[in-house]
């Protein structure tokens, strides 16, 4: 046994591990970040969805159905796709992670993220989080969407450029607007930072939480202002949203 070894087997003696997110006591060994409970609690996204935005439809749909919201208001991205529901077990791991600064929620949801599909996303040119405004990157001291896209890529990856597109000014939080108040706030906000060049690029933009699309949706027009050919979304949860807005007023487009 080597001496790290040692010194964490006593550590999680003294110290036993918490699960992320109820705070309960995790077995040892073991090296779990959540306990079973929490982790079965959780709902990840599953087929049939929207073949555009990604929500889930209704079952019966296939692949190439298109939603009522989609059908409605067509979205500037090629796809987004989400991995979980957004309950309560992510809500209170991303309010740690983004307002308490909780840096162990990180361990939590590489854990969560393992084994999920992402092949679709692999042959992107480009990952870029959704940027923070400068001002609200001091207060918090990190943007969530790029801790997110080293977890859900390799931490290394070059294709993670973590400026190459910015927020031009500090908007008020969008948890606290409806939709048409955040297709205001944010409209013509994201840019690409000059001397990126991104003619033709596929982007695979990243964010924590798909609530209206409205962000992504911004972000996305202005990676193709900026000379993006295609952009594909992907966050880790998705808000739910009422079942007359799934596809019962959608179509198949694949013949």
């Amino acid at each position: 046994m080597s001496a790290q070894t040692l010194i964490n087997s006593c550590l999680d003696i003294l110290f036993p591990p918490r699960c992320g997110v109820c705070n309960v006591h995790l077995r040892v060994p073991g090296g779990d970040a959540i306990c079973d409970e929490c982790r079965n609690r959780l709902r990840p996204l599953e087929d049939p969805v929207c073949c555009l935005c990604g929500m889930e439809v209704y079952a019966g749909s296939d692949r190439g159905t298109i939603c009522g919201e989609c059908l409605k208001s067509t979205p500037p991205f090629e796809l987004a796709r989400s991995l979980f529901h957004y309950g309560e077990e992510l809500r209170v791991l991303l309010a740690g992670l983004k307002y308490r600064r909780d840096t162990s929620v990180i361990a939590v949801l590489g854990e969560l993220i393992q084994g999920c599909e992402l092949s679709i996303f692999q042959s992107c040119d480009y990952v870029v989080p959704v940027p923070l405004h400068k001002k609200r990157l001091q207060q918090r001291g990190f943007n969530q969407s790029l801790l997110l896209a080293k977890i859900l890529f390799q931490h290394n990856d070059p294709r993670i450029v973590a400026n190459l597109l910015r927020r031009t000014r500090n908007t008020v939080p969008q948890v606290s607007l409806d939709g048409k108040e955040r297709r205001k706030s944010l409209r013509n906000v994201f840019k690409v930072n000059p001397g990126v060049d991104i003619s033709g690029a596929t982007i695979c933009l990243v964010d924590d939480v798909y609530t209206t699309g409205t962000t992504v949706s911004e972000c996305s027009r202005g990676l193709l202002r900026g000379g993006a050919g295609r952009v594909l979304v992907l966050t880790l949860a998705r808000v739910e949203v009422p079942r007359r807005g799934r596809s019962a007023a959608g179509v198949n487009v694949r013949k």
